[in-house]
């Protein structure tokens, strides 16, 4: 028999013994006032990332974020994971682990643990260590989601998200710094997802990918939404985001409009 996209899902909740639906009303996710501006030395030029912006997502919503290249939108992302250090405002995650915690205040420990445990991270960009296999990084998420004691079914979802995202089998002992741009982007996708965090942050999840694999993020997307994973997403291609985003938000020279 061969095994689903839902049949992992399914086993996945149970080894994790977990809801991602948080049983109260308050917000997941709630942004408020965040600025941010950046400094380039070398030409003595400072440039607003982004400023005042006021986001807020419930659990299990989808919110999507657009506008053109240069408005913004990747800094409020970067500022929610903390790859960017807020210059003002505040970032209110309701946190499995910790309960409501402010992200621009957070310690270095908790963010590494959310990192890991709660909230996800799809960048245009692979960031991987060396020597790492494209089939070690996704089982290193698998097994960061749910544990030593679940190796077979790590195994499982991880061979299921690679053919799922069109990586050949002859590249998943590889290095993936052979990859194509197309190919990174899905196995960091692939990476990303095969968590169901909580919370999953999506930086331009279908670009450089054609219509195909932009076809298998959305159905993953959707698949997750479902579970009740809460989801912030910046894209380019609307047609893509067309009945999918509870809300959408619109950035131009990094203010919402």
């Amino acid at each position: 028999m061969s095994v689903t996209a839902s049949t992992l899902i399914s086993e996945a909740e149970q080894v994790m013994q977990k809801t991602q639906v948080p049983t109260s009303a308050s917000p997941l996710l709630e942004i408020k006032g965040l600025t941010k501006s950046f400094t380039i030395h070398t030409i003595n030029r400072h440039i607003t990332g982004c400023t005042d912006i006021n986001i807020t997502l419930m659990p299990g919503e989808f919110v999507g974020i657009t506008g053109k290249s240069g408005s913004g939108k990747s800094t409020i992302l970067r500022s929610i994971y903390r790859t960017n250090l807020p210059e003002s405002g505040s970032i209110f995650y309701d946190s499995k682990a910790f309960g409501r915690l402010d992200l621009s205040k957070a310690t270095q420990r908790q963010m590494v643990y959310l990192r890991t445990n709660e909230i996800g991270y799809v960048s245009q960009f692979l960031n991987i260590l060396p020597r790492r296999s494209a089939y070690d990084i996704v089982m290193q998420s698998a097994l960061e989601a749910y544990g030593c004691d679940a190796v077979e079914m790590c195994h499982q979802q991880t061979k299921f998200m690679l053919h799922h995202f069109a990586i050949n089998e002859d590249l998943w002992d590889v290095h993936p710094r052979t990859f194509s741009g197309g190919e990174k982007l899905r196995l960091n996708i692939a990476a990303a997802m095969i968590k169901k965090p909580r919370l999953l942050l999506l930086d331009e999840p279908t670009a450089s990918l054609d219509n195909a694999s932009k076809i298998k993020v959305r159905d993953l997307i959707e698949q997750l939404k479902d579970g009740g994973t809460t989801m912030l997403g910046i894209f380019h291609d609307l047609e893509f985001m067309e009945g999918l985003c509870d809300k959408e938000f619109n950035m131009q020279e990094g203010a919402i409009v």
